[in-house]
């Protein structure tokens, strides 16, 4: 990434929601920020609310033109008709990912604070990488992932690769030139209007920009 682009809005979904409202606080988030892609995150297995989780949510998001993918499952992603799978255990099945899904799938890997995993599944054939928690948090072992990871990915390598993890605004103003994708969540979900939670968070990248 060059020092004028600015990282897109990558949105992640509660692991827990109420399919009776949540649906239309995405929408209305989408209605005003420009987001690059969803993924649907919930912390259940059970097959029967992914499935009415997904499909309410794709509806959401194609209308909007954004891409959604899932976490984890790729079997469903496939059924879904999702745009990709988000994987979480590094760059050991995104071979098994590409081979079911296709060449225009996206598939992304998350690999903590590993600059050797995360070099892995960038040859393994992912479309991003994503690494974090970037603050205290629980994603993965709870590690943070630090700015020399995010400095030495942007400038040795070519694959976009996204900040998550307890994001704050000082957190994506170190990072904005050097990240492609901010992953948003529960920072903004928890707030009772993440409409206007999102804005004051993202307040400080686009004063990078400016």
């Amino acid at each position: 990434m060059t020092e004028t682009e600015q990282p897109q809005l990558y949105l992640i979904t509660p692991p827990e929601f109420d399919l009776n409202s949540f649906p239309a606080q995405l929408s209305a988030v989408l209605e005003t920020t420009d987001v690059a892609c969803i993924r649907l995150a919930l912390a259940t297995q059970d097959e029967d609310r992914i499935l009415r989780a997904a499909d309410a949510l794709r509806e959401i998001a194609h209308a909007h033109d954004v891409a959604m993918v899932i976490d984890t499952h790729v079997m469903l992603a496939q059924r879904l008709g999702l745009d990709g799978v988000h994987l979480v255990d590094g760059a050991r099945s995104i071979r098994f990912a590409r081979k079911t899904l296709g060449p225009e799938a996206i598939i992304g890997a998350y690999c903590g604070d590993s600059r050797h995993e995360g070099i892995n599944a960038a040859e393994a054939g992912a479309d991003y990488i994503s690494f974090g928690p970037v603050g205290p948090n629980a994603l993965g072992d709870g590690t943070l992932a630090d700015t020399d990871l995010f400095q030495w990915w942007s400038e040795m390598i070519e694959l976009p690769v996204v900040a998550e993890g307890a994001l704050d605004d000082a957190t994506i103003r170190r990072l904005a030139h050097m990240t492609d994708f901010f992953a948003i969540g529960e920072e903004i979900w928890r707030q009772n209007d993440p409409v206007d939670a999102l804005r004051v968070l993202m307040q400080g990248l686009s004063e990078t920009a400016s």
